[in-house]
């Protein structure tokens, strides 16, 4: 089997069975609301941070299987995380989107790396990750 194929299996997995879907119950979470007019994705998640760490991360949405498969992800790779950890895998991933290589611990985001070479659909790819970026950001500025 190709990587190639390797790669798509998991975005339609990630896409088909996304993980972190949904929201929660309590308003105690960092709320980013972002779409991309280009192409109508959109996206809401949900972020706890506690004592600067991101403890739990959810995600709505609505649009192509990039950008809810990055979405869920996005959310899998930075619970648990630092904030300035979480915030290095977002700048991370922008190197990833421009074809440089970098490394994940969560393997499956490697699947995205493909799409650099659609400069369209990066926008799609990287929206979640830019929601997680604000989302960092409000929840420093409120600490």
């Amino acid at each position: 089997m190709q990587l190639d194929d390797l790669y798509r299996r998991v975005i339609m997995d990630h896409y088909k069975n996304p993980r972190n879907r949904g929201k929660f119950e309590s308003d105690e979470a960092v709320t980013i609301d972002l779409n991309n007019p280009t192409c109508g994705d959109k996206i809401s998640l949900q972020m706890q941070v506690e004592d600067g760490l991101v403890k739990n991360a959810k995600f709505l949405g609505e649009g192509c299987s990039i950008s809810l498969s990055s979405a869920s992800m996005m959310t899998d790779a930075v619970k648990g995380k630092a904030l300035d950890e979480a915030l290095k895998m977002a700048e991370n991933f922008s190197g990833l989107m421009k074809g440089e290589t970098v490394e994940f611990e969560y393997e499956d985001i490697e699947a995205l790396s493909g799409v650099n070479k659609f400069p369209a659909r990066i926008k799609c790819a990287t929206l979640a990750w830019n929601a997680l970026r604000k989302g960092i950001e409000q929840s420093q500025k409120s600490e």
